[in-house]
């Protein structure tokens, strides 16, 4: 079977250690990712839904942040490995409550910008999170969904 030109080609394994409870299912985390995924993107992605112990050890291990955060993006420098997502329910949940969004289109918005970061999209400056943050809106949009900003 011929590939189509320009679809990435990304495996996605979706890993939970939390209850599913307000969390979209796997086919709905894998959605969000693909519509993320920039032509020519390949390998494997794991997207992983963790806990706050969990998500703050890895933010403290990593970040030098000693709290829960809402995604963690691990990339790696490994042939067929696009890499991981770790995102903390918990604190997604807490997000889209005190910001008045609805919980699927944060968990969307989560998984895109983890995804970005992934493929070299970052914000530590004003120029770079423009860019970041007009590409996440216009993803979103096309998934439905309101501009996060």
């Amino acid at each position: 079977m011929a590939r189509i030109p320009n679809v990435p080609s990304v495996k996605i394994t979706v890993q939970r250690t939390v209850p599913a409870r307000g969390i979209p299912s796997a086919d709905s985390l894998r959605g969000f990712a693909r519509a993320a995924l920039q032509p020519g993107a390949s390998g494997e992605l794991t997207i992983r839904i963790a806990d706050p112990l969990e998500s703050r050890e890895l933010n403290r291990s990593y970040r030098g942040k000693d709290k829960p955060t809402n995604v963690l993006s691990f990339g790696y420098d490994v042939p067929d490995m696009l890499g991981d997502l770790l995102i903390c329910a918990d604190v997604v949940a807490q997000e889209a409550a005190e910001q008045g969004k609805m919980p699927r289109a944060h968990w969307a918005h989560m998984v895109v910008h983890g995804c970005l970061h992934l493929q070299g999209f970052d914000h530590e400056c004003e120029p770079e999170a423009a860019h970041m943050e007009a590409t996440e809106t216009a993803i979103l949009a096309a998934l439905g969904f309101r501009n996060p900003y």
